[in-house]
């Protein structure tokens, strides 16, 4: 932090904090645009963010919270590599920078400035619909050990000198199904980086390397002067919550996990201690991803209109015990971790802030991402998607229907792009009437998807809420829970099974809780539930 960073200009400051998540923006729309597969180009099942110097966020897209909040490991990871401008570091290993689970691939930039210094880091991360592993898709719901799960990938250069190093690509693509649409996507990631680097360049030359640091330093702590603030008017005490994953892939006991939330002097302690030890099953998740949940929480109950970046997380600790199962040990399994156990670390941390703030905390949304992952063996093709459901209602509205939740915040796959480039037709695609919690204000809506697989294929499902209900809250009623079905039968959450050609896969995914007391609810709100078929009377 320099001296005199407080009294920089503030039209100057604005306007530099707002070029900067433009750059963070523009990155995602090249990567975006630029890729091959159905998962980055239409769910947009990707993220982009700008580091400093010293690998603190200066500035994030509006992407992937899980993604986002676990980014800065894998920067960390980088710098220890130094990599100098015009090199690319790729990582994907969780035990090694990468933060979350292996198909989330990660590539940071440096990014240099006029005098060939470096004056920040580029990072983009996308889920790959394959990286190898048991299972196509590499989301395997029964694995135990990380080797089950794909090709990991430590911090290596995949770029030196503005030159792709062709061993290292040759042995990511020798090691996943269809490594064309994988060449595709990383080459994405790999323009989305170089225009940062580009935009970058013309940031120092417009402000001065100098200048830029200095305001790089002003708005990191212009985000931390405000998140304290934010802290502040939070009750200082102590709050607790557990909630349980419904078991680990492999065993069927609930996994709890707990925390408690100490809020004092304008920071925030979240201690996870009382968590469940390591589980054999997928279930596991880095601590990074713990990390990435209770940033998110928080800073939807602070104040989400804050800047995102390093300056939003100091104020704030997170305790996670040593080989619990948000801190593992290789070679944990860990790939249902990042995109399920984050969901109920999620709900556990808002679950502890209720008691401190309740006007600010709804009830619980589906909890879950409904993970669905459908690939041929042969390696010709992998579909994944995560499945939206309903968000908890809120103290003064309805919850909303059919959304991603919490950690994740992709879109669909639109009907027509699927059918176009998968072996796969959609039988039903709907909201799931009823299954939001009643309360004097709904929670929304949980969605039905039927997919029928027109060749043998290999089906794997990654869910939760199946056995427990998102709960509602003050006197709200529970959201309906979810359901997995292959041609009408019932299947556990976590579930890999190969399938005949003409296999059906329905997902009903879960509603989310009700606000409140129902008897309450004004009697236009349910004459129009039941004109919009969202509610059976």
């Amino acid at each position: 932090m320099t001296g005199d960073d407080r009294n920089t200009d503030a039209v100057t400051l604005e306007i530099m904090r707002n070029q900067l998540e433009s750059i963070a923006e523009e990155m995602g729309g090249v990567l975006i645009r630029g890729a091959y597969s159905s998962n980055i180009k239409e769910r947009q099942d990707c993220s982009t963010a700008l580091f400093d110097a010293d690998g603190r966020l200066l500035a994030q897209a509006e992407h992937i919270p899980v993604h986002l909040g676990a980014m800065p490991a894998s920067v960390a990871a980088a710098i220890e590599r130094d990599p100098q401008p015009g090199d690319v570091v790729v990582v994907n290993d969780p035990f090694e920078g990468g933060g979350t689970h292996l198909p989330d691939v990660t590539m940071v930039s440096p990014l240099g400035g006029t005098d060939g210094s470096i004056v920040g880091y580029a990072a983009s991360r996308a889920h790959h619909a394959d990286v190898g592993g048991a299972t196509p898709g590499s989301m395997p719901a029964g694995a135990r050990e990380i080797y089950e799960e794909g090709v990991r990938l430590p911090p290596l250069f995949l770029e030196r000198e503005g030159t792709v190093n062709e061993d290292v690509f040759g042995l990511l693509l020798a090691n996943v199904r269809n490594p064309t649409e994988r060449r595709a996507d990383v080459r994405a990631q790999l323009a989305a980086n170089e225009r940062a680097g580009t935009r970058v360049t013309e940031l120092t030359e417009e402000h001065g390397r100098n200048a830029l640091r200095t305001g790089f330093d002003a708005i990191i702590r212009y985000s931390h002067d405000r998140m304290r603030a934010a802290i502040e008017e939070l009750p200082d005490g102590t709050y607790t919550a557990v909630d349980r994953i419904e078991g680990d892939g492999i065993a069927v006991e609930p996994v709890p996990i707990r925390a408690a939330i100490t809020v004092e002097n304008g920071s925030i302690d979240v201690d996870f201690e009382g968590t469940a030890p390591q589980v054999a099953g997928n279930m596991n998740a880095p601590p990074a991803v713990a990390r990435s949940a209770v940033y998110f929480a928080l800073r939807c109950v602070t104040d989400p209109e804050i800047p995102p970046n390093h300056g939003c997380y100091d104020p704030i600790s997170v305790d996670i015990p040593d080989r619990s199962v948000l801190d593992p040990t290789p070679p944990a399994a860990v790939v249902g971790g990042n995109v399920e156990t984050s969901q109920r670390v999620t709900d556990v941390v808002f679950g502890a802030l209720a008691e401190a703030v309740p006007d600010r905390v709804p009830a619980q949304g589906q909890g879950t991402m409904n993970n669905l992952t459908i690939g041929s063996r042969d390696g010709s093709f992998t579909y994944y998607e995560t499945i939206g459901g309903g968000f908890g209602a809120r103290p003064d509205k309805d919850g909303i229907d059919g959304v991603q939740v919490g950690m994740t915040n992709t879109l669909n796959t639109p009907v027509e792009a699927l059918e176009l480039e998968y072996p796969l037709r959609v039988e039903r695609y709907a909201l799931r009437p009823g299954s939001g919690g009643r309360g004097r204000h709904r929670g929304g809506l949980g969605i039905e998807r039927s997919v029928t697989v027109t060749v043998d294929a290999t089906v794997s499902l990654l869910t939760e809420r199946r056995r427990t209900a998102p709960s509602g809250i003050a006197g709200g009623e529970n959201g309906a829970t979810g359901e997995n079905q292959l041609d009408g039968a019932l299947v556990p959450a976590k579930t890999t099974r190969d399938v005949p050609a003409g296999t059906t896969v329905t997902v009903l995914t879960p509603g989310g809780g009700g606000y409140g007391d129902p008897s309450t609810r004004d009697t236009e709100d349910i004459d129009r539930d039941i004109a919009d078929g969202k509610r059976a009377e």
